[in-house]
């Protein structure tokens, strides 16, 4: 499309160069030549803009200072143009001098004709400001595009993150509620005779995991079909004394403690409708509950630990969750399973601006996570 553009602009500029200087019979040899040269090389503007004024202007001028009949100097105006439209700004800077040389020398020399100087001097600027338009609107439709492109990589980035933060609930859910239910369901036949009370406390356990599982599945899907802007149901920290009763019930002697002056042992529920005064923000709340949950689900089903104790640790500045079991299951150079659960756990304290660490308990007997949290935003400097 281009292409054709370019050479319907050159056929017309030669058109209107050409042929008023045939029009009643060549003065001279050299009118057709010079009319040729400042109208023609139009054609090649767009690969040699500048050799092309420079031999179009030196041929306007030319044929005026040698008495040519006064022609609409076509060509000039069309590489001006060009200028304003295309040139850096030290180029367009350069055309506009020779421009403005050219056309002084050609109406003041030998002979002044201030009146067409007038008439020439507009057309120049017209065509000038025509170029500038055309600039103009080329920089914002580049600008758009950009804007656009951004956008559209935003949407993809947040769309990457969305997924990759249900995947995490889903690993999530679906770890600690089967690993819970397959833990209650291999103990349950072995009570069922011997012990029907804690085998109907059992199976009781298996149903209500199940339940919250469903249900805890139902959000994280769910939110796929909400709007970005809409906020989402998560777990936090006032659910952790309901998923530490759900893991004692599997055997283990869990333990959730609250170190925050002063130090109190909490081990039930927490009334939804009377925030703890300990509640961190929403980001923060979900991660730790998360890792919590994790952690939890790894005692259960590889630690073969006989107890678990979760900490909370509370300062002005920061949150730090501990997950400590006195088991000795799958463990390897001072990790217990580096897969994706670990992966998760970490990627979640770090995209609220944390740290993880886990490793053997500090007594030797035992595996710890840990999580750290900044509760107060960094200072801007």
């Amino acid at each position: 499309m281009k292409r054709y553009v370019n050479i319907s602009v050159t056929v017309a500029a030669v058109a209107a160069t050409v042929l008023p200087a045939l029009v009643g019979g060549l003065r001279a040899w050299w009118v057709l030549p010079l009319a040729v040269l400042s109208s023609v090389p139009v054609l090649w503007r767009d690969r040699a803009l500048l050799r092309v004024a420079f031999v179009v202007g030196v041929a306007t001028t030319v044929s005026a200072l040698l008495g040519a009949p006064p022609l609409l100097p076509v060509g000039p105006l069309v590489c001006l143009y060009t200028f304003a439209a295309r040139a850096a700004l030290p180029v367009r800077l350069l055309g506009i001098v020779l421009t403005a040389a050219g056309l002084l020398l050609s109406l003041l020399y030998p002979h002044p004709d201030v009146e067409v100087l007038r008439y020439l001097s507009v057309a120049y600027i017209f065509s000038y400001a025509l170029g500038t338009s055309a600039r103009a609107r080329r920089t914002q439709a580049l600008a758009l595009a950009e804007r656009d492109r951004r956008v559209a990589g935003e949407r993809e980035a947040a769309v990457l993150r969305e997924r990759t933060r249900i995947a995490h609930d889903l690993h999530d859910i679906l770890t600690h509620a089967v690993g819970v239910m397959i833990v209650q369901a291999e103990a349950g036949p072995l009570l069922v005779r011997p012990h029907p009370d804690r085998a109907d406390a059992t199976f009781a356990t298996i149903a209500a995991t199940g339940r919250d599982a469903v249900v805890q599945l139902r959000r994280a899907v769910g939110s796929l079909h909400e709007a970005a802007d809409q906020p989402l149901d998560q777990p936090g920290l006032a659910h952790l004394p309901v998923l530490v009763e759900r893991v004692r019930a599997t055997g283990l002697d869990a333990v959730l403690t609250v170190s925050s002056p002063p130090s109190e042992v909490v081990s039930g529920p927490i009334n939804s409708s009377a925030p703890p005064p300990w509640e961190p923000p929403a980001d923060v709340g979900v991660a730790a509950y998360r890792i919590v949950q994790e952690s939890l689900t790894n005692v259960v089903r590889h630690a073969e630990a006989g107890s678990v104790r979760v900490l909370l640790d509370f300062t002005t500045e920061s949150l730090t969750v501990s997950i400590t079991d006195d088991g000795h299951g799958s463990r390897a150079s001072g990790t217990r399973l580096p897969g994706y659960g670990i992966v998760g756990m970490r990627e979640r304290a770090q995209a609220c601006g944390g740290t993880l660490h886990t490793g053997p308990a500090s007594d030797g007997c035992g595996f710890t996570v840990t999580a750290t949290f900044p509760l107060l935003a960094p200072a801007v400097a």
